[in-house]
Order: structure tokens, then C-alpha cells, then sequence
């Protein structure tokens, strides 16, 4: 690389981010159509309402407005090629934070199940958790309907009211008493932990997983708890 070039020539970046490549020769109509091919998959869509997806959104937003720029005669190939560049890495970002590898997560000591130290009636998150539901809202449905389940397995005392248990202690300790919750409750506190505290989108499938759980809590008879 000449020496007497900038350092920050586009030029220069385009060589050390893809340094094995040959140049590519794209035009503004090409920039500007493969940004708009990217932009239109429903990753973005699914994203989900957390921080980084907001922040990532914008950067999208930001980027496709620069491109709807460059049907411009004024502007030239160097700068859609950057353009380009720079949405395939914030694509890669979005399948990393897609697959959790980027995912910020709380402790567990934040991924309780209520929060709240008095926690409604199964009934009341029940009724709640429908109208979400009906509302297409599933994320919250989701927390709503898990909620429910563990407040019934409260109220049927099949988990003594502590307060501050995560969906995975709480599922743990129901199945302590009664075995048979095991298949139902895992995968419902696996939902539960993964809409509420891991950004992931509430979904009808996702719902009806801890619906199921719920309705098992329902049909629990106390008749016969296994106390360890």
C-alpha cells in the first residue's frame, strides 16, 4: 500500500476488511438494490423490542435512507461498495444477536418468575394472559400465562409461596413434588426465561407451550404430593 496515502482513504478499508477479495465493481442501482433485498428479510421484523434491536434497527434505517442516495448521478460506485460493506457486518450482528452469542442476559438472581412480592391470583394472570393473548401481544401472554401456572401450583401448595425463584427453580421444585409436571414445566420455564429476560419474540407456538403448562397445573390432585 503507497505509503503517502491517507490512512483513512475508503480505499484502505475496503483492503483490510476483505483483504482476499478482488475488487468489486458494483453500481449504485446494484448498492442500493441488494441493501433493499437485505432489509426486507423478516429477521428485522422478528428482532424484538430490546435495545440492541432498537439500535440496530436504526443503524439499518440510517443506512438504507444514505442508499436511496446513490440513485443519485452525483454519487459514485466507492461509496456504495462502503455502504455495502458496512451492512453485511451489521447483518452478521444481527444472526450473532439472533443466536444469543451477542444476547445480553441478566443474572439469575433477576429472572424471577413475579415481580412482585405479592403476587395476584392464577386466576387474575390467567384472564390477563388471554386477553394478551387475543390481543396478538404473545410475548406478554407468555409471562402472564407462566405466571399463572406457577401462582396454581402456589395455590394448590404444591410450591410454598418463596419468593425471588427463577422458572427454572420453580419448575425444579414442582416436579420434586408431583413427577409427572416435569414434561410440561421444563419446557414452559425454558420460554418463559427465554421471551422474558433473553429478547426472544412471544410467538402462538410459544404460548401454547406454556399454556400447556398451566393447564397441567390445573389438573394436579394434591391428593398424593411427594414431599422430599
Amino acid at each position: 500500500m503507497d505509503a503517502s496515502r491517507s490512512r483513512t482513504d475508503p480505499a484502505d478499508w475496503t483492503e483490510l476488511v476483505i483483504p482476499l477479495e478482488p475488487p468489486v465493481d458494483i453500481s449504485r442501482d446494484d448498492a442500493a438494490a441488494e441493501a433493499a433485498r437485505e432489509l426486507s428479510k423478516p429477521v428485522y421484523d422478528q428482532a424484538g423490542d430490546s435495545l440492541i434491536s432498537r439500535a440496530i434497527l436504526k443503524v439499518l434505517e440510517w443506512i438504507s435512507d444514505l442508499l436511496d442516495g446513490l440513485v443519485s448521478p452525483t454519487s459514485d460506485g466507492d461509496a456504495g461498495l462502503l455502504m455495502l460493506i458496512g451492512l453485511i457486518v451489521l447483518v452478521v450482528i444481527v444472526v450473532l444477536w439472533r443466536a444469543g452469542v451477542l444476547r445480553t442476559t441478566r443474572t439469575s438472581a433477576a429472572q424471577t418468575v413475579f415481580d412482585t412480592d405479592k403476587p395476584r391470583t392464577a386466576a387474575q394472570y390467567r384472564a390477563q394472559a388471554e386477553q394478551e393473548a387475543t390481543a396478538g401481544d404473545y410475548a406478554a401472554a407468555v409471562r402472564s400465562r407462566f405466571r399463572a401456572c406457577i401462582a396454581e401450583l402456589t395455590e394448590r401448595t404444591v410450591l410454598d409461596e418463596r419468593a425471588g425463584r427463577t422458572a427454572y427453580e420453580a419448575a425444579a421444585d414442582a416436579a420434586r413434588v408431583v413427577p409427572e409436571l416435569r414434561e410440561t414445566l421444563q419446557p414452559a420455564a425454558d420460554v418463559f426465561t427465554e421471551v422474558v429476560y433473553g429478547n426472544r419474540p412471544g410467538t402462538p407456538e410459544r404460548y401454547a407451550t406454556v399454556f400447556a403448562a398451566d393447564e397441567a397445573a390445573r389438573r394436579v390432585s394434591t391428593r398424593a404430593l411427594v414431599r422430599g
